[in-house]
């Protein structure tokens, strides 16, 4: 039997650590109702605990990925994976609605360090050649993980209750041996590593407008999928008045939809051009909303959400590869994590607001009237912005430092014209 390509263990390895990281977030958008009326607070309340959540995982980003860049991609990503697999578990035996929120804040730290450094390990090992359409199998990590969220949902939830779901939640930990026995550090991070902390710093300071505007995409980006995934079990259960086994057949369905669109768009950035695949998705996502929202019957309105997840993730099937290759080598473990969980700080609110204002009018008009805007917005964004699809990553010790190359390269349009 022929030994595995190296870039096959990585991309396995960043992919199931996104599943389960996405697993352990989602499993909570399933019970939101249930753990209110446990802790006798209202469901917004609860909601919150999202926001906070996603408004930590920054500190993860930050840490983890700082980490990644001075001593190598496997073992942050190890430590991390530990780490938020613990604190899942631990969420599950939280007593009171303050314990609760409080580990929850500590895994959105968990949660924050995962993306980055996997997708930096992934993305510097795959062939350029395939780097779009591996993005989008990468990313759909997340669609997988909030489907066995659903599945759980479905198989755990009637018989024990909500609980049991965060405590299934430990098993990152055990991936953290695959990370340690199979995964091969990058060889662009050990061709282009920092020596001390002085030059990896230096060479973050350089990048500020690549890190300031890859946070405003992934602001508008976190806000069209956390706009669009958060509430819609709420929604569906609250306003459509499906059981909970309904519910989580649905979920499934809207996630292979994301699944497929992931791959779809990812695959087509490599022909197109990422901005192009990206502005594509985000457009047709518009154009899903009715049926998502409004739809009149039980089928459109699972249509519906089958296409919206479809273009949604499809967007974000374009996204590790996209910023990855907007970033130098030296600073890629820190600068695409970082930016993205900035952007999630940003967009954090979504859910609460979504939920705040469903009191008020419905959770349709809610959920619609965010997706047509951050959906509109985030296009926009995209359109403005650069692109280096399949650009060369891993820069020989003798090359000019990391801030002068990307000097040099700014300078040249036509490296980012498509």
């Amino acid at each position: 039997m022929q030994p595995r390509t190296p870039y096959v263990n990585a991309l396995i390895a960043s992919f199931l650590g996104w599943t389960l990281d996405a697993f352990d977030f989602f499993v909570l958008v399933f019970v939101l109702p249930s753990i209110a009326h446990d802790f006798g607070v209202g469901v917004p309340a609860i909601a919150l605990t999202i926001t906070v959540t996603l408004a930590f995982r920054p500190i993860g980003a930050l840490i983890f990925g700082l980490l990644a860049d001075r001593y190598g991609r496997r073992l942050p990503l190890m430590l991390d994976l530990v780490f938020y697999a613990v604190i899942e578990v631990l969420s599950g035996f939280a007593p009171t609605y303050t314990s609760f929120l409080i580990l929850r804040a500590l895994f959105g730290i968990g949660m924050g360090g995962e993306w980055g450094v996997g997708a930096s390990l992934a993305m510097e090992q795959v062939p350029a050649r395939w780097r779009g359409v591996l993005s989008g199998v990468l990313q759909e990590g997340y669609a997988v993980g909030y489907l066995l969220a659903a599945c759980c949902y479905f198989f755990v939830f009637p018989r024990w209750g909500w609980r049991p779901m965060f405590w299934i939640g430990g098993l990152p930990a055990l991936l953290a041996l695959f990370v340690r026995f199979g995964v091969q550090e990058s060889a662009v991070w050990e061709q282009t590593r920092h020596r001390s902390w002085g030059t990896l710093v230096r060479g973050i300071a350089a990048e500020w407008r690549v890190f300031l505007y890859l946070t405003l995409l992934m602001t508008m980006m976190v806000f069209v999928s956390h706009g669009t995934q958060d509430m819609y079990p709420t929604f569906l259960k609250l306003e459509r008045g499906f059981t909970a086994e309904r519910v989580a057949v649905i979920a499934v369905i809207y996630n292979i939809g994301a699944l497929l669109g992931g791959i779809l768009f990812g695959h087509i950035s490599d022909r197109v051009g990422r901005r192009r695949a990206l502005v594509l998705a985000l457009l047709l996502a518009i154009l899903a909303i009715p049926l998502w929202a409004f739809a009149p019957t039980t089928t459109l309105l699972v249509l519906g959400a089958f296409a919206m997840q479809f273009m949604v993730q499809g967007a974000w099937g374009v996204i590790p590869a996209h910023i990855s290759e907007l970033c130098p080598d030296g600073v890629r473990g820190f600068l695409p994590g970082f930016a993205y969980q900035c952007g999630v700080l940003f967009a954090s609110s979504v859910a609460y607001l979504e939920a705040i204002f469903a009191t008020r009018t419905s959770y349709a008009n809610a959920m619609a009237a965010t997706a047509l805007t951050v959906c509109g917005l985030a296009a926009v964004v995209v359109v403005l912005g650069r692109e280096r699809k399949g650009a060369e990553f891993g820069i020989p010790s003798t090359a000019p430092s990391v801030a002068s190359t990307a000097a040099c390269e700014s300078v040249k349009p036509t490296k980012f014209a498509r």
